[in-house]
């Protein structure tokens, strides 16, 4: 089929053929890029945290009228508060351990720093969210310890939320120890070497380290170093407490539910709601809501301008099928198959879309470098542009099917009569 017919007609159609080729090249510009942000948001979404999800709460509390963490004696007064709740949560017949903690994943409650292996190095070094605990704090959360072995009880330091203290040991997760110790192949090198905490004079010597934990933030500042964790095991003090609590399978309703008595049985005068207590899953929820709703919101987007854009090839194509009658009626009278007539428009549509595809590729990667200026979002990966090429032609080629078919099968006689 020779194409001078087809480029004829489409210059007696200018304003028609611009707007459906400047629909399709937005359409595949805008859609590009909204797939791989959802395509960024799910990977975010699903990306495991490294600790057992299952049979996991945590219980966020403070007390009424507690003493200052100011003063050793007041630390010492929230110390034993604080142990007295410990004791009350182990002893539940449907809880298997318990461990202060300062924060979990994704709970955007961080504790962040920097770690070096030189002393006195301020604002340098690998960054990385602390975690507080105790020696429970690995069966609790139910990390992996790939090297090295968990805390014990003679690890374990309590202090106040403000002081300064530079623990013995301490443990990393593996993103850190490859960070920190690239030269070595296995990651259990790390295992007895020192580094320094925020800056300090003083050594802290890893004794384990744990296969993955994310850092609490979930914000684009925590996306560069969102698995270096270093677990600490230190009870911090302070008139607010937070406790994670690992239930046994299926029994974490009935936890939770008992967790409330059990410790205003150890000291009423603290402030526990509902909102005081959630299971990770909760957690979870709510740290990817948005997320999830930009997703969904993305799709709805997506959906509608493929729509949008294939009702305006079907409404053009079947304007020109009628502005045609008798066109294609004088062809089928010279001897033009159906398949021949169907083939025309497909080819006619194609030639619009693939200008449109071609347009709509310089916008797409224009939105995604503005967007990477204002956003700090990855660079879009050409597989997702020629695959929209592809979708964006399918789809024109699709959409023309049906007024194509219907232009196939105007009877000759009919048409030239119509004329």
């Amino acid at each position: 089929m020779k194409l001078h017919p087809i480029l004829a007609a489409l210059r007696k159609h200018k304003a028609g053929t611009v707007l459906i080729a400047l629909q399709i090249a937005l359409t595949l510009a805008i859609v590009c890029n909204a797939v791989f942000i959802i395509g960024q948001r799910v990977e975010r979404v699903n990306r495991p945290t490294g600790i057992d999800e299952s049979n996991l709460f945590l219980i966020s509390q403070q007390w009424v009228g507690a003493p200052s963490g100011d003063t050793a004696d007041g630390v010492e007064k929230l110390d034993a508060m604080q142990k007295e709740d410990l004791v009350a949560l182990r002893n539940l017949p449907d809880v298997v351990s318990v461990a202060p903690i300062n924060s979990l994943p994704l709970l955007n409650s961080s504790w962040t720093g920097a770690l070096s292996l030189k002393p006195d190095e301020k604002n340098v070094g690998t960054r990385t969210a602390y975690y507080f605990g105790d020696e429970q704090v690995l069966p609790t959360l139910g990390l992996k310890l790939v090297a090295g072995r968990a805390f014990n009880a003679g690890d374990v330091q309590h202090q106040g939320a403000r002081d300064q203290r530079d623990p013995a040991t301490v443990m990393v997760s593996k993103a850190v120890a490859d960070k920190l110790f690239p030269q070595a192949s296995a990651t259990g090198s790390a295992v007895g070497k020192a580094i320094y905490l925020n800056g300090s004079g003083k050594p802290s010597t890893i004794v384990g380290v744990v296969e993955r934990m994310q850092t609490p933030g979930t914000g684009s500042w925590a996306s560069a170093f969102a698995w270096n964790s270093t677990l600490v095991p230190t009870r911090m003090d302070a008139n607010f407490s937070r406790y994670a609590v690992r239930t046994k399978p299926g029994r974490l309703d009935a936890a939770m539910r008992a967790a409330t008595p059990a410790l205003y049985a150890v000291n009423p005068l603290r402030v526990l709601d509902e909102e005081s207590i959630q299971s990770f899953a909760e957690i979870r929820d709510k740290a990817y809501r948005a997320d999830v709703g930009m997703a969904a919101l993305m799709g709805v987007v997506c959906l509608i301008l493929i729509g949008v854009t294939a009702a305006g090839i079907v409404g053009l194509t079947s304007f020109w099928v009628g502005q045609r009658h008798r066109q294609i009626g004088v062809r089928r009278a010279l001897g033009a198959r159906k398949v021949d007539i169907l083939h025309y428009f497909q080819l006619e549509n194609l030639l619009i879309a693939g200008v449109g595809a071609v347009i709509g590729v310089l916008l797409a990667i224009s939105l995604n470098l503005l967007l990477i200026r204002q956003f700090e979002m990855e660079r879009l990966p050409l597989a997702y542009v020629l695959t929209g090429v592809v979708a964006v032609l399918a789809l024109g080629q699709a959409a023309v099917f049906a007024p194509a078919r219907r232009a196939s099968n105007v009877p000759p006689v009919t048409a030239t009569r119509a004329a």
